[in-house]
């Protein structure tokens, strides 16, 4: 996921809580409503037993409750529960969490993290782990489910792909493998009024202590600084890079309260031989295979017999030129392509880290108006450039959007390789695709974020 339009700190930590709408058909209330009157029926802190049928996207669980849909969290397909509603104001679905599992499923597993587990009261549950209690490869089944009920759902296309597990990383044991623990090489602690540190509870910004962080490798999880106070700060950083000593980063608010950036810090990681140059507070891949699995599935996903290495190539928010960096040690150094990406010390490090190639430009802009002026200013030798080049897509959750697929549609790229984090908004963007004369070629999903909802996919699309 490339760090345009979006903060640049390590994504999906458990200490960031998820606010992703949940996805699912959801039937209208039958119950008759008069204008400007408050639906009728149980108020926020009622207590239901549900039954859980189904997932959807966000972590979130399926019920129904006398017709009524019920987003149910902490539960799994199959289960009976008790849930209390903490939401039960929209017209057609409410939300709940659970207090009690009255029948489990046989897929449920003591969950991985005490500071999440069914033990404390929902309030108190630490954010970040929302799969903790699945067994893992359970986990990846209901997010294959979620995957392909998108793909199906928006995009109108049946899809038999697996969700693919990934190695964990050289300093991990092999019990990290087994129960998807010990993979976290970033992890950001967020501080309270008092100034002590934790995750957020879940689905809130109420700091929790915590004791224990299961998901990060040892390394971090030995030098988060739990325990400690940060008087006056916004949040702490714990950053295990590719080569060196783990990094403590800690954020001071400004005169607002708002979080200031970090100063700068260099660090090294490393795919296979290559190394890459950042900022030690900017983006990179969370799980610590995570990068390595990326550029070598975009190397694979492009298509050989459409690849021109003289063509207008793209890799847009394309981040420190993980990505570009692929394409180039796939095809060689005769390759031309731009890295586009909106921060501008991710691009200063995208240029170090593809200076070898004479044809790698990386550039600093917003991707909808890198394309805008691609479209507008192209002669016809241009517009031939970019007809034949591969267009390389690692936008942020939100996905790439209305806006930016109808400048790709006319520049009509004859291949698209699509890295994305959220399910949804790749099926909805397949879908606007589709429009513009592009088919899905082909389709992978990794287990990049074991014992949470997340799943990273990528995408080939052709004319």
């Amino acid at each position: 996921m490339g760090t345009n339009e979006q903060n640049s700190a390590p994504q999906d930590n458990p200490a960031e809580p998820q606010s992703t709408e949940p996805q699912q058909a959801e039937p209208q209330s039958a119950e008759p409503q008069q204008a400007g009157t408050r639906p009728a029926g149980p108020q926020p802190g009622t207590e239901l037993e549900l039954d859980v049928t189904n997932v959807a996207h966000g972590g979130i669980f399926v019920a129904r409750h006398k017709g009524r849909v019920v987003f149910v969290s902490d539960t799994l397909p199959g289960e009976r529960v008790r849930a209390r509603l903490t939401e039960a104001s929209h017209k057609s679905f409410w939300r709940a969490e659970t207090v009690e599992v009255l029948k489990a499923a046989p897929e449920r597993q003591p969950h991985i993290w005490s500071a999440a587990a069914l033990e404390r009261a929902p309030e108190d549950r630490a954010g970040g782990a929302e799969f903790g209690h699945i067994e893992l490869s359970h986990q990846r089944e209901l997010k294959r489910q979620v995957l392909a009920d998108a793909m199906k759902r928006m995009a109108g296309i049946e899809t038999d792909v697996q969700v693919e597990p990934v190695p964990v990383g050289e300093n991990a044991s092999p019990g990290d493998a087994l129960d998807g623990t010990g993979w976290r090489t970033r992890i950001r602690l967020q501080v309270a009024d008092d100034g002590s540190v934790g995750p957020y509870a879940a689905r809130s910004h109420r700091v929790i202590p915590i004791d224990d962080l299961p998901l990060a490798e040892r390394q971090v999880e030995a030098a988060a600084p739990l325990g400690t106070r940060f008087p006056g700060a916004a949040s702490v950083d714990v950053v295990l890079p590719g080569e060196g000593d783990v990094q403590v980063l800690v954020a001071e608010k400004d005169g607002k309260g708002k979080r200031r950036p970090l100063p700068p810090r260099r660090i090294t990681e490393r795919v296979g031989d290559r190394a890459f140059r950042l900022d030690a507070g900017g983006f990179w891949q969370v799980h610590s295979r995570a990068a390595e699995t990326l550029y070598a599935a975009v190397q694979e996903a492009i298509d050989e017999n459409l690849f021109d290495p003289r063509a207008a190539n793209l890799d847009l928010y394309g981040g420190v030129g993980l990505l570009a960096a692929a394409v180039g040690d796939r095809f060689g150094s005769t390759v031309r392509i731009t890295s586009v990406e909106a921060d501008a010390r991710a691009t200063d490090d995208a240029s170090e880290n593809l200076a070898e190639w004479v044809g790698a430009t990386a550039q600093t802009d917003r991707v909808d108006r890198f394309l805008q002026r691609a479209v507008r200013d192209a002669g016809a030798a241009d517009r031939d450039r970019y007809a034949a080049a591969t267009v390389i897509l690692d936008p942020p959750r939100s996905g790439v959007g209305g806006a930016v697929v109808d400048q790709l549609g006319k520049l009509a790229p004859g291949q698209i390789v699509y890295v994305a984090c959220d399910p949804v908004a790749l099926a909805r963007d397949v879908a606007l695709l589709s429009a513009h004369g592009y088919g899905l070629k082909s389709l992978r999903a990794f287990d990049l974020f074991p014992n949470t909802h997340h799943v990273e996919a990528v995408a080939l699309l052709t004319k």
